[in-house]
C-alpha cells in the first residue's frame, strides 16, 4: 500500500523507511533505521528526483504509481549514483520506458558500470545548466566528492527547493514525520546527523565548504536530502552545524576521553580524569571504551568536541590495536584542529604515548598535543595523582586560550 507526503506545492516525498538494516554501508550501526528519500514533481511534465535502495523498491514503486495517478513519468533526475539511492533505476526504466534520465557525465558512466542501460533516454547536464518542466525551472549545481565524484544537487528556482543529494542527510527512519520541525531535532536527531556527516562525508570538508558557498547564493526555502528529515525552517542552525563540521572546527568546548584498556587499569585512569575535569567545572565530557564503542560514534564525538584525550595501554610494544584503528579512522576522515592529551600505560616497555604522539605529529593536520602527559606503570599510584590534576588543569586552560 502506498505511503507518501506532500512537501510543498506540486512536490511529494515518495521514499521509504528501513528498520531492518543493521549496518549502513555494511559498516555503521543504525539502531534507529534509515530513510531513503525520493521526490516527485507534478508539473506540466512529471519528474522523479532519485530512487531508493533495492530493499525499499517495492514501497517506492507503489508510492510512485499512486502519486502519478495514471500520468506517465516524463523525467528522472539522478543527483547521486550510490546504490542506496540509485539501485531502483532499472525498475523505473522497465515500468516507464519513455522516461528521460537527467544526470551528469560521470553519473552516466557509473550507470553503465552498474548495468543500467539509458543510452537513448539520457540528457547530460553540467554546472550551470537549467531545465524547465513547465512552471518549475531547475538549475543544476555540481557537488563533486559530496561524497562521490559524480554528485550534483538540483535547485528548483520556482519554489526554492534544493534537492541536496547526500548533503544535509542523517541516519534515522522518518516514521511519518517528514520535516525537521516536526521533531525535536537537537535532542533526537542531531547526534545521528553528526554521525552520518562525519563518517560518510567528513573526509571531504573542502568540497562541502565549496557547496555551502554555492548554496549561499540561492533563495532556499526547502532542503530535501536523500536521508533524514526535510528542512524548511531554522536554516541558520543547520548551516552552522555543517559549516563547523566541514571546516573541522569544534562544535563545542568539551572533552572526548577515548580509552583502550586490557584489564581495567587504563580505564580507571580515564575515569579518574573525567571525574577531575567535572570537579573543576568542565562537565561536557564524553567517555568511551574504544573496545566496546563502534568507531562511528568515536568519530562523531571527535568532530564534536574541542579536546581529545587518548588513553592507551601498550600492546606488543605498540599502540593497543583498537586505539590504533581509531587513530587511522581519524586520519582517514581528515580530522584536524583539535587539542589532544595523552595517557599511556605499560608494564615493562611503555611505548603507547610516544607512538600516539608521533602519529598525531606526522600523520594528521593541525593537532595540538599538550606537553602534560600521564605515564602509568601497570596501574595508577599516588605519584600519578598530581600528574592527573595537572593534566585536567591544562586541558581546561587550553580551552580558554
Amino acid at each position: 500500500m502506498y505511503c507518501y507526503r506532500k512537501v510543498t506545492d506540486d512536490l511529494y516525498w515518495i521514499g521509504a523507511n528501513d528498520h531492518r538494516l543493521a549496518l549502513f554501508e555494511n559498516v555503521h550501526p543504525i539502531p534507529r533505521g534509515v530513510s531513503y528519500n525520493s521526490y516527485v514533481l507534478l508539473d506540466e511534465k512529471t519528474v522523479l528526483f532519485d530512487t531508493v535502495d533495492w530493499s525499499a523498491c517495492r514501497q517506492f514503486l507503489e508510492n510512485l504509481e499512486a502519486v502519478l495517478d495514471g500520468r506517465p513519468l516524463d523525467y528522472m533526475v539522478i543527483n547521486h549514483m550510490e546504490p542506496d539511492h540509485a539501485a531502483s533505476i532499472e525498475e523505473v526504466l522497465i515500468r516507464y520506458p519513455g522516461v528521460k534520465v537527467i544526470s551528469t557525465e560521470k553519473a552516466f558512466l557509473l550507470m553503465g558500470q552498474f548495468g543500467f542501460i539509458v543510452d537513448d533516454n539520457k540528457i547530460e547536464v553540467k554546472e550551470g545548466d537549467t531545465f524547465s518542466f513547465g512552471k518549475h525551472n531547475v538549475a543544476f549545481v555540481e557537488a563533486p566528492m559530496v561524497h562521490w565524484p559524480e554528485a550534483m544537487v538540483t535547485f528548483d528556482t520556482t519554489n526554492g527547493v534544493l534537492f541536496a543529494a547526500d548533503a544535509f542527510g542523517s541516519f534515522g527512519a522518518l516514521d511519518g514525520r517528514l520535516f525537521a520541525d516536526e521533531v525535536n531535532f537537537d535532542r533526537d536527531w542531531l547526534d545521528d546527523a553528526r554521525r552520518y556527516y562525519t563518517n560518510i562525508v567528513g573526509k571531504y570538508g573542502p568540497f562541502v565548504q565549496a557547496l555551502l558557498k554555492k548554496a549561499g547564493g540561492l533563495d532556499i526555502k526547502y532542503i530535501c536530502p536523500l536521508h533524514g528529515p526535510v528542512i524548511r525552517k531554522d536554516f541558520g542552525y543547520f548551516i552552522d552545524k555543517y559549516d563547523k563540521w566541514s571546516s573541522y572546527e569544534p562544535e563545542e568546548k568539551g572533552v572526548l576521553i577515548a580509552y583502550a584498556s586490557m584489564y581495567g587499569n587504563t580505564e580507571a585512569a580515564a575515569c579518574l580524569l573525567a571525574s577531575k575535569l567535572c570537579e573543576k567545572g568542565m562537565t561536557n565530557v564524553a567517555l568511551h571504551d574504544v573496545s566496546n564503542t563502534h568507531v562511528s560514534y568515536l568519530i562523531a564525538d571527535a568532530f564534536k568536541y574541542s579536546n581529545i584525550v587518548l588513553a592507551s595501554v601498550t600492546y606488543n610494544l605498540g599502540i593497543y590495536p583498537v586505539m590504533h584503528n581509531f587513530l587511522m579512522d581519524m586520519k582517514a576522515l581528515n580530522l584536524q584542529k583539535r587539542t589532544v592529551a595523552i595517557i599511556e600505560n605499560g608494564s615493562w616497555a611503555c611505548k603507547s604515548g610516544t607512538l600516539m604522539r608521533n602519529f598525531l605529529d606526522e600523520e594528521m593536520k593541525e593537532m595540538t598535543i599538550l606537553d602534560e602527559q600521564v605515564t602509568m606503570a601497570s596501574s595508577l599510584n599516588e605519584g600519578n595523582m598530581a600528574d592527573m590534576d595537572a593534566l585536567a588543569d591544562r586541558i581546561i586552560e587550553s580551552m580558554n586560550l
